[in-house]
């Protein structure tokens, strides 16, 4: 058996923007599952850190990539890949077979009642816009229906986030969205509305993608005997996503974020920040990708 070499390099990346296509919300662009399957079977530890439910990243990205090859690349000495959900909420182990068993922070879960209540009023009010996603296991998400304008979906987006934050208020949940806060009865707010581009989540505000971004540092340690590589990259499409080099940053890592929707507004970070000449999405992901396969020497 050869020695087992760690790569100077680890990925932590958001799916919906970056590997998954905003508009298919499912890898378009070949070359990104190719890349993938290669750098994971060179070593690099990959991890995908996104607020999408175990059962979307099994179906749209898992599937795909073993299709492409990955179950081969995960039985190379050092392979190693992981999925952090739900921004937190829920992770897996990805293996040669597919994902491993899901664990779920349950102490971070909306309850059934809240859970049954938001549903309805999608039901009710939003089922032309948008739909309550099921699968998911420790937030709520409600997201735009595919065949739904972008500019129809907005208008409505705003309508059911008003709507969904007075459910809130209704149960006794503190809650928060944007300038608007909503104590519980003891004055705190354990949970918060974060609307991106196609949804809402209603989710505990425990849950980010720093909290992800551990978690899977902590499951690549493990698996690897605790070496790491010293250089990690971390990729996404929102503000949110750049609590990823966030952690990365605080934990001594030589970290740099790779911004794929910059029009947001690109932030001052200790750490670099890159943009894809340009480039936007799953087109900059799939640039960002190319440039690592090469640069490893893998291509």
């Amino acid at each position: 058996m050869r020695e087992w070499i760690v790569p100077d390099l680890g990925l932590l990346l958001d799916v919906d923007g970056p590997i998954a296509s905003p508009v298919t919300r499912s890898i378009a662009i070949p070359s990104i599952a190719d890349d993938l399957v290669t750098l994971v079977g060179a070593g690099v530890p990959v991890a995908f850190i996104t607020g999408r439910s175990d059962a979307f990243i099994e179906q749209q990205v898992v599937t795909p990539l073993l299709e492409r090859g990955l179950g081969e690349a995960l039985q190379q000495p050092g392979a190693r890949m992981f999925g952090v959900f739900e921004k937190g909420g829920s992770w897996a182990a990805i293996t040669p077979a597919g994902l491993a068993d899901v664990t779920v922070d349950e102490s971070v879960a909306p309850s059934d009642s809240l859970m049954a209540d938001i549903r309805m009023l999608v039901a009710e009010r939003f089922a032309d816009t948008m739909f309550f996603d099921k699968t998911k296991k420790a937030m709520i998400s409600v997201e735009q229906r595919r065949e739904t304008e972008a500019s129809v979906y907005l208008r409505a987006q705003n309508h059911f986030d008003a709507s969904a934050f007075e459910v809130l208020v209704d149960h006794g949940i503190g809650v928060y969205h944007r300038e608007r806060v909503a104590p519980d009865v003891n004055g705190d707010v354990p949970f918060r509305l974060d609307s991106t581009i196609i949804s809402t989540d209603i989710e505990s505000v425990l849950l980010d993608k720093d909290r992800g971004a551990q978690r899977a540092l902590e499951y690549f340690a493990a698996a690897g005997s605790g070496q790491l590589p010293r250089r990690w990259r971390s990729v996404g499409d929102s503000r949110s996503d750049y609590k990823m080099a966030d952690f990365l940053h605080e934990a001594g890592f030589d970290a740099a974020h790779v911004d794929v929707r910059p029009s947001d507004g690109v932030l001052e970070k200790p750490y670099p920040v890159i943009t894809e000449h340009g480039a936007i999405h799953d087109e900059a992901g799939a640039i960002f990708l190319r440039h690592w396969v090469r640069e490893l020497d893998l291509a």
